[in-house]
């Protein structure tokens, strides 16, 4: 049986989203039937009949969830060494090689993908294309409207530190606050009191 690949947020994602069916909607859906049932007839009663789809539709995600966490890969890329290789989890900017435009994914699972989100999965073919690549590599992406080649111009690994701020005190009341990511380093010109 094929593995349902997902970073480590994807999992949590699911694993609230698990609970909040089981224990939020469930049984809110319960109170819905209990209530319809006491209008008497059921055969022309929409209430109760809306409360059992709910229900049916409740229970099938729950079902759907819980085989994916149960056949789930989840892959911590913060415990991966940083580099320029494009892997799983990775947050790649490229530039377009047409129009110098420059485009930002992060590569993850299939229930995580967003386009919205800038998150693409990693059966994608855009990410197909740039896993194992590095950073000045160009790629060669099918598209409908033709192959679109890109430059990757940066690669980043999310979750880097798990997240936690850093402080370097510099002296003369200056400090650095590193999240673990370049772009997230930024100087401040006060110490912080704790």
């Amino acid at each position: 049986m094929q593995k349902d690949v997902m970073t480590v947020e994807g999992e949590a994602a699911l694993r609230t989203e698990l609970e909040h069916l089981i224990k939020v909607v469930r049984p809110g859906i319960i109170e819905s039937i209990a209530t319809a049932r006491e209008h008497g007839d059921l055969k022309e009663n929409a209430e109760y009949h809306a409360a059992r789809e709910q229900q049916s539709f409740a229970e099938g995600r729950i079902q759907a969830i819980e085989g994916k966490l149960s056949h789930s890969q989840v892959i911590d890329i913060s415990q991966i060494p940083q580099g320029d290789r494009v892997i799983f989890g990775s947050t790649v900017t490229m530039i377009n090689m047409d129009t110098d435009a420059k485009v930002t994914y992060r590569i993850v699972g299939d229930d995580e993908a967003s386009v919205k989100e800038g998150k693409i999965s990693y059966q994608s073919p855009i990410a197909r294309a740039m896993i194992s690549k590095e950073i000045g590599d160009v790629v060669v992406v099918k598209a409908p409207s033709g192959d679109v080649e890109y430059e990757i111009d940066d690669v980043l690994k999310k979750g880097m530190n798990n997240n936690k701020l850093t402080v370097h005190q510099l002296g003369r009341g200056h400090i650095w606050l590193d999240l673990g990511t370049p772009q997230a380093i930024f100087e401040a010109s006060s110490v912080l009191s704790v």
